[in-house]
């Protein structure tokens, strides 16, 4: 088929064919949406804009990744991971998972670290340590000209931890209060991990003394004297080794003569 593979753009055509000549009983569910749209003519494959100016020279070759588009990264990307990898239960909580616009600077006042429409998350530290950077010059404050990164996620986070710390107070007063007036709350999920904890910790200690007593008994039986080999034969093999002491006085050692002596019926 030379440089080009047509075979695509005559899917149709030979589905139709094929239907006309009855090898295919049932019409397929994408015939009609190809026949009303078919795919485009166009084989020319165009080179994606370059995000980066870099100044080439002749002696350079061509990359081999020419049509491949560069990577779009955001500033919030670096902040994000910085901020989950060191909090990584952040991101077990409960979220109402909405797509937004990234709009939310034009619409929010980020120099409070919590907003009155929205829960306190990791992504409010993002957008407030984004804020201490940079600033918001469309309401007209300007940031900073002191503040690092690095400065500004240690106050965002140290907001965020005043916040948590704020709503666990919350939480705890009103569990006070309704148990004051004879509301009953069941075990803590603190409460019930300690518990199940416990239980594999029990059943692992059993394991584990299991365990050393069988190793205590066959490192026993393998460096000790006749009593634990005796005890680890058999009942038949125990009354040979029995009978065997009681003649072995009476049988000659190797280079003596017999001199007679119980006769040896085993």
């Amino acid at each position: 088929m030379g440089r080009y593979d047509f075979r695509p753009l005559r899917v149709h055509r030979t589905a139709s064919q094929l239907l006309a000549s009855e090898r295919i009983k049932h019409v397929p569910s994408w015939h009609e949406v190809v026949g009303t749209v078919p795919p485009a003519q166009s084989l020319v494959r165009t080179q994606p804009l370059q995000h980066q100016e870099r100044r080439r020279s002749r002696h350079v070759r061509k990359p081999s990744k020419l049509f491949q588009p560069q990577r779009i990264v955001y500033e919030e990307d670096k902040l994000r991971k910085e901020f989950f990898g060191d909090h990584p239960w952040e991101l077990a909580r409960p979220r109402v998972v909405l797509e937004n616009d990234g709009k939310d600077a034009e619409r929010k006042d980020w120099s409070l670290v919590s907003q009155p429409d929205r829960p306190i998350d990791g992504e409010s530290v993002i957008q407030r340590q984004m804020f201490l950077i940079h600033g918001n010059p469309e309401m007209g404050q300007k940031p900073d000209p002191s503040m690092t990164p690095a400065k500004a996620y240690d106050q965002a986070r140290k907001e965020f931890y005043d916040m948590r710390l704020q709503q666990d107070i919350e939480r705890r007063v009103a569990k006070e209060e309704a148990m004051a007036t004879g509301a009953y709350f069941g075990k803590s999920t603190l409460q019930i991990g300690m518990e199940l904890e416990d239980k594999i910790f029990e059943e692992w200690k059993a394991w584990a003394s299991a365990e050393v007593i069988q190793q205590e008994q066959k490192r026993a039986a393998m460096y000790t004297g006749v009593d634990n080999e005796e005890a680890a034969l058999p009942e038949g093999e125990q009354e040979v080794e029995a009978a065997m002491e009681e003649v072995g006085a009476t049988i000659p050692a190797q280079g003596q003569e017999a001199l007679g002596g119980a006769a040896f019926v085993p």
